[in-house]
């Protein structure tokens, strides 16, 4: 195992974890952080999956379509919604190998995140970590995904790359948090999720 991955998989073992913390950092003043609902929520899973190149270590971003059902054309990890019987972790490593084609074998999962729930969607995101010894060949599910692109550790440690965006919601103007990463906007659930991801790992670089 690599000397980074073996860091990291302890931390991930270590509670407590940044948790709500950090994932309150992009949180939009627009919506609501509850983790405890009494509507049942929808399991979702979903994966940051690592993997090296040079000095560095990247995970993989997607940019989903117009046409899926929820959070359409905003950036996300890869990942879905957990089938009936279906543990969570096998349901982060089956989505990510149907929409971006890494294929399970090659994916070692070495912890997991806070879980995070989004009241618009009324989904409990459960985020897992894992790597791969090399960069893994990939195929894009053109129905749900419209670009696959590839972040850096050290683009997401870089400060600069934490914005905010003044939006319009309801008549109001509210100050949106973000990640600007690949020119992309990262908010909402994806952001939080990496916020607290970036919190991990200041703690060990």
């Amino acid at each position: 195992m690599k000397p980074f991955i073996k860091k990291l998989s302890k931390r991930l073992s270590q509670l407590p974890l940044p948790g709500e913390k950090s994932q309150k950092l992009m949180l939009a003043r627009t919506q609501k952080f509850k983790l405890n609902n009494k509507k049942r929520k929808t399991p979702a899973a979903v994966l940051i999956l690592l993997y090296p190149f040079k000095d560095d270590w990247l995970f993989f971003l997607t940019k989903r379509t117009k046409t899926v059902e929820h959070h359409k054309g905003q950036i996300s990890l890869p990942g879905g919604m957990v089938e009936k019987n279906e543990k969570l972790v096998s349901a982060a490593v089956r989505e990510t190998y149907e929409e971006i084609g890494v294929k399970k074998d090659n994916i070692k999962i070495i912890g997991s995140l806070t879980p995070l729930y989004v009241p618009i969607s009324n989904f409990e995101i459960f985020p897992f970590i894992g790597w791969t010894i090399k960069e893994p060949k990939t195929k894009m599910h053109e129905k749900e995904v419209e670009r696959i692109f590839k972040i850096s550790i050290n683009e997401l440690l870089l400060e600069k790359n934490m914005k905010r965006k003044k939006n319009m919601f309801a008549d109001l103007t509210t100050p949106i948090p973000y990640f600007h990463l690949d020119n992309e906007m990262v908010w909402g659930a994806t952001s939080m999720i990496l916020a607290e991801f970036k919190s991990v790992l200041k703690e060990l670089l």
